[in-house]
């Protein structure tokens, strides 16, 4: 029959977590949502027995997520 591994899940479950984000219309929610996806990638990364190139990938859009969220929402205290 059909059996998908635990890996298996964790990536497919990454790849609909990071489309659904790209439905989103709200900047901040996409990038929310995407950082999940990301991170659920890098934890897949490890799980593939350390597929550095799905790891540094995700780790770069975790990053620049991060970095514009700081930005909007230590813009939004400052106002």
């Amino acid at each position: 029959m059909f059996e998908i591994t635990p890996t298996e899940w964790i990536g497919y479950l990454a790849s609909i977590i990071l489309m659904i984000s790209f439905l989103m219309k709200n900047i901040i929610t996409l990038r929310t949502i995407n950082s999940i996806g990301a991170i659920l990638f890098i934890i897949y990364g490890f799980m593939l027995a350390t597929s550095w190139p799905i790891i540094i990938t995700n780790v770069f859009i975790l990053g620049v997520n991060l970095i514009y969220l700081t930005k909007h929402f230590t813009s939004k205290a400052e106002e």
